[in-house]
């Protein structure tokens, strides 16, 4: 069993970030970190404690998951979020994607939009660009993709994608798991 892998998924239905998780449980950021790629394990007394920042009984992290895959996907199986300050849209097209190798998510930017900066990490990402045009900030170098065309970059500097268009822009992007 992966506890790390289960206990990250947690933290994101909770909305914490590992920082957030820490200072709750009394731990570092770097220790939640190494705990979700489950190179270390806890104490059953951290655990416990973790457990209970995330609102999850023992017996229920423990209980085997029998259920089929799930193979398609629907519009009601989506989940969403608006960041209107930021001017986006995301959605995650795969339900518990965070739990995944890939995370496939749709981002609308609207006029002037910028979704968030990324901080470098050992993922690599993939995008396509359904309408308009986006420019990829990687480092101190800025790439520009139009309706049609792809991006695809290691992640290993800072990152950031924003709308290069007068008008809305949506890509479909897919992120692996970052291992940092």
């Amino acid at each position: 069993m992966e506890i790390g892998k289960k206990i990250k998924n947690l933290r994101l239905k909770k909305g914490l970030t590992q920082e957030e998780l820490g200072e709750r449980t009394d731990l570092s950021k770097g220790y939640i970190s190494q705990l979700e790629r489950d190179l270390s394990s806890p104490s059953l007394e951290t655990f416990f404690s973790i457990l209970e920042v995330l609102g999850c009984e023992p017996k229920e992290f423990f209980e085997i998951d029998t259920h089929v895959q799930k193979v398609v996907y629907r519009e009601e199986d989506y989940t969403s979020y608006c960041e209107d300050e930021k001017g986006y849209h995301i959605q995650w097209l795969v339900h518990e994607s965070n739990e995944k190798e890939m995370e496939p998510i749709r981002l609308i930017l609207h006029e002037k939009g910028a979704f968030k900066r990324f901080e470098p990490s050992l993922s690599e990402t993939f995008g396509y660009i359904l309408r308009g045009c986006v420019k990829v900030k990687l480092g101190g170098r800025i790439y520009e993709a139009k309706q049609g065309e792809t991006i695809y970059f290691q992640a290993s500097e800072e990152h950031q994608i924003l709308n290069a268009h007068d008008g809305i822009t949506e890509l479909i992007i897919v992120a692996t798991e970052s291992y940092l």
